[in-house]
């Protein structure tokens, strides 16, 4: 029985110091084996391991990849328009010995304080080299590269990697919004007048030279018209003259009747002339009048 007493807590005792030499690392996690504050052991495998109890301590690190996000940074780039610009990273311990000798007992809330102030050195860097205008455009995706870059040089000192670096938003302070919006619309305003300025040019010009072409169009027609009109002028004339030299009778008969149709048109014509008068010729007789003889 006594035997049995001395055995059952000398059992508890082997099997607190077997319990407490064993730990488990994680596939997500990294584990360091400190001892007196010292680096004995690293442990990146997930897995069992095994460490000298109460002498030794087991520290575990996050072996995914972390997310940073950084307070809203007021910068100036080139052009003196300054912007308040979001931003977050992603990063990872890549040596968990290195970052332990750099941060010491504070872990990734530390890293992430001094990674902060990496990144927002390397983005007031980038994004003061350039102007707004970059910041703002479809060239933001080089400019977030180089911010990466940029920072994982500065952060390798800590044993992290920046993966990736990536702006959230970027706007103007809310005491120069409006007057930034009022430069743009007096810009854009005058970028408008000068357009409508150009297409009333373009518009005159287009008409001057529709009314140009119309000109050059009717004067060409009407010289056409003159002289198609004056060739018909000549046959019809060469034509009467072959009619009358043909039949000089038929010819003055023709020219009474045409003279006839022209003088009786109308309802209420009134005609002051002599009866015997020429004009009444064939009126009168079925021949033409003789030519007086000399």
């Amino acid at each position: 029985m006594k035997r049995t007493a001395l055995i059952l807590p000398i059992l508890v005792v082997g099997l607190f110091v077997a319990a407490s030499s064993v730990y488990v690392v994680d596939e997500r996690e990294k584990a360091l084996v400190l001892q007196f504050g010292q680096i004995k052991a690293v442990k990146e495998e997930p897995g069992l391991a095994f460490k000298i109890p109460f002498i030794q301590e087991v520290v575990k690190y996050e072996d995914r990849i972390l997310s940073l996000d950084t307070q809203p940074l007021e910068i100036t780039p080139l052009d003196d328009r300054r912007l308040v610009v979001d931003a977050f990273a992603r990063w990872r311990i890549a040596d968990v010995r290195q970052f332990r000798q750099a941060v010491g007992a504070g872990g990734e809330a530390r890293a992430e304080n001094r990674l902060e102030r990496i990144l927002n050195a390397a983005t007031r860097e980038v994004l003061g080299s350039v102007s707004s205008g970059k910041i703002l455009s479809a060239d933001r995706v080089a400019l977030m590269n180089l911010i990466r870059d940029t920072a994982r040089t500065q952060s390798k000192e800590l044993g992290v990697e920046v993966v990736d670096v990536r702006i959230k938003r970027a706007d103007l302070p809310s005491q120069n919004l409006n007057a930034t919006f009022a430069r743009m619309r007096a810009e854009r305003e005058r970028e408008a007048a000068d357009e409508i300025a150009r297409g009333n040019e373009a518009a005159q010009k287009v008409r001057a030279q529709a009314d140009r072409t119309v000109v050059e169009l009717t004067s060409e027609a009407r010289k056409n018209a003159e002289i198609i009109r004056g060739e018909a002028d000549a046959k019809r004339n060469a034509i009467f003259a072959e009619a009358f030299g043909r039949d000089p009778e038929f010819f003055a008969f023709y020219r009474s009747l045409s003279a006839y149709e022209k003088a009786l048109t109308g309802n209420n014509s009134s005609m002051v002339i002599s009866p015997d008068s020429e004009f009444f010729t064939y009126l009168k007789s079925d021949k033409a009048p003789t030519a007086p003889s000399e």
